[in-house]
Formats: structure tokens, C-alpha cells, sequence
């Protein structure tokens, strides 16, 4: 008596080379695509969110200011027309400030937490913002300037070398730059400088007055020269950034895996600070010392992307100006006639999704 064949697809079947090579997702060249596809979708989303939030900074303020001047103002405007010449004076450079500064602390704080693989590093782990805060306080004090166009100068000056100094002494020893090494270099300035910020300022009345507003940050009031200044440090910070995905994946591997995969890591580690020093410079020179922007942003941006810093980077340079943007926005309407500094509604407006995110998380990683 001849066994019954066994019918198709039945358990003793083995199964067809294409059915067993193909996963039951498609193939891993199918989700890639689809992956990018679906992530190129939502960096146009964000570019679009982008446009609406310029429109509403353009738009609504502690002053009435129509959509018809507003147009005008942007295209062929009659300085004559309060509107118009609202729009010209004040609200263009106040966007593009929020721009500019959103886009460096977004990239800058992205890949302060790569280099580092710290996920609670953000631009102030250089001694950024205590660097540019010494040296405004010494333009003040001790120069006597009374100017943003002049002492907005010294606190890139003043970020840039105190990035610096935090990368030279975390750079002695065998080991380089480790993130522990920088981390620890950078609290250590961090307090040192604040240390010699607050020495001036209780021996002068006056700057204190006046710095108290620069420390908090704003997009209020700054000149279109300035920004000028400031735009090749952010575009050269950014490109840096921006280029260094796949060097900031190798990092996050650990730094034998990134040197077994042909990485030179202390090279990485010095491109990364060197972009950060002329993005948070540059921010810090446009609005100041703004906080919390550059720490919250990567972490909403990798709930979206995931770890690839590829993808990491241009979310985060496109999420951060919409969170600058829209809480400059909030800050000019909730105390009317008056309005609230960006970098205080910065945190008010950014704490609470992320307390959120770390609560759903349970942490906040890389």
C-alpha cells in the first residue's frame, strides 16, 4: 500500500525557497524602504508645522497686526502703515531670530547627547551658556556696554572658550575625551564660572538690572545685523552637525565597536564639539541663553525617528524652531500688555511632554 502524498503546504511540506527566505514583514530591503518613506513623510510634516508656526509669529502678537499687512509687510511694504512697519521692525527679525536659534540648539543639544551618550546632556555640558554668561557680565560691568549689538559678541566669545577649555582638560590622559571625562570637566567649569558671574554682579547693582533679561533669553529686539553675523556660524554648525550621523551611530555602539568599525572616535568627538560650540555660540549671541530646548527636543525627536542619528539630526533642527516659535507666541499673549521671555516658556511649555515622555518611557535613553 503506497503513503499518501502529503498535500500541499501541509506541516510535513518543506516549504518553498521563496516562501522560507521572505519574512513575514517583507523583505528587509521592503521595511528600510518603507521606513525611510514613512520618515521622509514626517520631515515634510514638520517643515510644513515649521511654515505654520513663521506665519503665526508673523501674525499675532501683543499688537493687532491684519493678514493684509502682514502680506504687505513681507513683500512691498509701506513703512507709513503701523502694521506694516510692526511687521519690517519687529516681527521678521523676531522669527528669524526664533529660526536660527531654534535650528542650532536643536541640532547642538542632538549631538551633545550622541557624543557624550548622555541622555540628560544638552548644550550647557560645555559651560556654553555660564561661558557666554561670564563674559557678557564682564562687557557690562567692566566695558560699560549697554548695547545688545555690542555685547551679544562676548558671549559667543565667552561660549566658545568655555567650550573649549571643558574639551582641553577632558582631553588630558590616555583616553581622550570620554564622556564621563566630559561631563565632569564641564560641571566642574560650569560652577566655576557661575561662581565668577555672580561675584560680579553683587558688586554692581546696575548690570544685574540689566543682565537678568539677557539670562533669561528673548527674540525681542534683535537687530537684523546681528542676526546677518550670526547666520554663517549656524549654517557651518549645521552642516557639521548634520554630517555626522553615522559617526554619532558608531559612538553610541561604544567606543571599542566604533573603532573595530574603522571610526576614529576622538576625531568624532572633536567634530562634535566643534559643531556645538558654533551652534550654542551662535544661539547664545541671537537670544541668549535659552535652556531646556536643546535637552527636550532630541528626545521627542528619537520617539519619532528611533536611535539613527541620520534621521535624529534633521528632525530635531526642524522640532526645535516650532517649539522656540510657538512659545515665543504664547509669551507675547498670556500677560498682555506686557509678554514673557521665551526661555521661561520654553520650559513651561516643553516640561510637561516631557515629563510625559519620561513617565511612558520609564527613562530617557539613547
Amino acid at each position: 500500500m503506497t503513503p499518501a502524498k502529503a498535500p500541499s503546504g501541509s506541516p510535513s511540506s518543506p516549504p518553498s525557497p521563496a516562501v522560507r527566505d521572505v519574512p513575514a514583514g517583507g523583505s528587509p530591503g521592503t521595511r528600510r524602504r518603507h521606513n525611510a518613506a514613512a520618515l521622509t513623510a514626517g520631515l515634510v510634516l514638520l517643515a510644513v508645522l515649521l511654515l505654520g508656526a513663521v506665519a503665526l509669529s508673523l501674525v499675532v502678537g501683543s499688537g493687532s497686526v491684519s493678514p493684509h499687512d502682514v502680506w504687505a509687510g513681507l513683500f512691498h511694504p509701506d513703512l507709513t502703515v503701523r502694521g506694516q512697519l510692526v511687521v519690517q521692525e519687529v516681527r521678521i527679525p523676531r522669527t528669524l531670530a526664533g529660526l536660527l536659534a531654534g535650528v542650532a540648539l536643536g541640532l547642538a543639544g542632538a549631538v551633545m547627547q550622541g557624543v557624550t551618550r548622555n541622555p540628560l546632556a544638552d548644550p550647557t555640558l560645555l559651560g556654553v551658556n555660564s561661558g557666554a554668561s561670564v563674559a557678557v557680565v564682564f562687557a557690562m560691568s567692566v566695558l560699560s556696554l549697554t548695547e545688545p549689538s555690542q555685547y551679544i559678541w562676548f558671549g559667543f566669545l565667552g561660549a566658545c572658550l568655555a567650550s573649549v577649555l571643558v574639551y582641553g582638560v577632558a582631553s588630558f590622559g590616555r583616553e581622550g575625551a570620554t564622556p564621563i571625562k566630559l561631563a565632569l570637566a564641564g560641571s566642574a567649569a560650569t560652577a566655576l564660572l557661575i561662581s565668577l558671574t555672580d561675584a560680579m554682579l553683587l558688586t554692581d547693582s546696575l548690570t544685574y538690572d540689566q543682565f537678568r533679561f539677557w539670562q533669561v533669553g528673548s527674540l525681542n529686539g534683535r537687530d537684523v545685523d546681528v542676526l546677518l553675523q550670526a547666520l554663517p556660524f549656524i549654517v557651518v554648525g549645521a552642516v557639521l552637525a548634520l554630517s555626522m550621523g553615522s559617526r554619532l551611530n558608531g559612538l553610541a555602539l561604544g567606543d571599542d565597536v566604533a573603532r573595530g568599525l574603522g571610526q576614529r572616535v576622538g576625531v568624532a568627538r572633536l567634530l562634535g564639539a566643534a559643531s556645538v560650540v558654533l551652534l550654542c555660540g551662535a544661539a547664545t549671541a541671537v537670544a541668549g541663553p535659552i535652556g531646556f530646548v536643546g535637552l527636550a527636543v532630541p528626545h521627542v525627536a528619537r520617539l519619532l525617528t528611533g536611535p539613527d542619528h541620520r534621521w535624529l539630526l534633521p528632525y530635531s533642527a526642524l522640532l526645535a524652531p516650532v517649539l522656540l516659535l510657538v512659545a515665543d507666541v504664547v509669551g507675547r499673549v498670556i500677560a498682555p500688555p506686557g509678554e514673557v521671555q521665551v526661555g521661561v516658556v520654553t520650559a513651561a511649555v516643553g516640561c510637561v511632554p516631557f515629563i510625559w515622555l519620561v513617565r511612558r518611557r520609564g527613562q530617557v535613553g539613547l
